[in-house]
């Protein structure tokens, strides 16, 4: 098989013989790359057209990666601050518990030293006031918040370990008071004074133990301090009486009554009703024999009417 190849420039036909095996290996290859050619082209313009797809699509998934990184720090971090949140509300639950017995310890020693009212009112917050300086004042809030708990806490222990001190020292003050005789065991007034007197029955000298104090009969009679009741009965001339030791060598007697209201054995506070005013006994009329004994001695009651607790 031959092709003529004819040319417009009137030159001589060219023929082409493809019987010619170097021809027809020539012509295939030509056209091998031509094929080639055209298939490169093609991979070409596909990657021109679907670069940016992919450089999006790439960076898409290395922004997902950074993201879950940040959502694993931002994990931890939560973590963290939750521990220390849970941290520091244990360490307001104990500050509200020790400001909560220190209020309880105040109100108690606001009754005890018997402060005027209002003069401490611990259901109210303290007063505080004063000019603030706001320039360039950062506040750093978790180690300022933890020194400041801290240091509240540490004052909170200290208050409270003074007051609990004051407050023994108040106590065992009030208990020292109540166990000393004071005021005046009945309503009335003293008729008749410790120390020497004319006998009221007789006119002679004589030494009175105590002090009379008169009453309408059925007055009640209260203790003048807390103790325990040694007697409850009849005693000769006395009538009825009622003796009360108070532990701490002071003793009191009330005689002359007409009805006991304890019996022995019995403890008493401040302003127990023990007896009611009479005139059993050696007696003229109704009133109240008052003695007070101190380590096994009688002394004049005097000072301790007239005292107030």
């Amino acid at each position: 098989m031959q092709i003529i190849l004819v040319s417009r420039t009137k030159k001589v036909p060219k023929t082409l013989n493809l019987a010619d095996r170097r021809l027809r290996y020539r012509l295939l290859g030509m056209a091998a790359a031509a094929v080639l050619g055209c298939a490169g082209l093609g991979a070409a313009v596909a990657m021109v057209v679907a670069s940016p797809r992919d450089r999006a699509l790439s960076e898409i998934r290395h922004l997902r990666q950074q993201v879950q990184q940040q959502n694993q720090q931002l994990s931890g971090v939560r973590k963290d601050a939750q521990r220390d949140i849970d941290a520091l509300a244990v360490k307001l639950g104990q500050l509200q518990a020790q400001s909560t017995r220190l209020n309880a310890l105040g109100e108690r020693l606001t009754q005890v030293g018997k402060l005027g009212d209002g003069e401490f009112n611990f259901d109210e917050p303290p007063a505080v006031g004063g000019v603030e300086d706001s320039a360039d004042s950062s506040y750093a809030l978790p180690q300022t918040l933890n020194a400041s708990i801290d240091q509240l806490a540490s004052q909170f222990d200290s208050q409270q370990a003074q007051l609990s001190a004051l407050q023994s020292l108040l106590l065992d003050a009030r208990i020292e008071s109540n166990l000393k005789p004071t005021g005046m065991p009945v309503e009335g007034y003293i008729s008749s004074y410790f120390g020497g007197r004319p006998d009221p029955f007789s006119g002679h000298s004589a030494y009175h133990t105590g002090l009379d104090i008169s009453a309408p009969k059925g007055t009640p009679v209260h203790a003048v301090a807390e103790g325990m009741v040694t007697y409850a009965g009849d005693r000769s001339g006395y009538g009825e009486v009622i003796e009360i030791d108070h532990g701490n060598g002071y003793m009191t007697r009330y005689a002359h009554n007409s009805k006991l209201e304890v019996r022995p054995g019995q403890r008493v506070h401040v302003g127990d009703v023990v007896s009611e005013a009479g005139s059993t006994g050696r007696s003229t009329g109704s009133h109240v024999h008052f003695e007070v004994w101190y380590k096994g001695r009688v002394v004049n009651p005097l000072a301790f009417v007239k005292n107030h607790r």
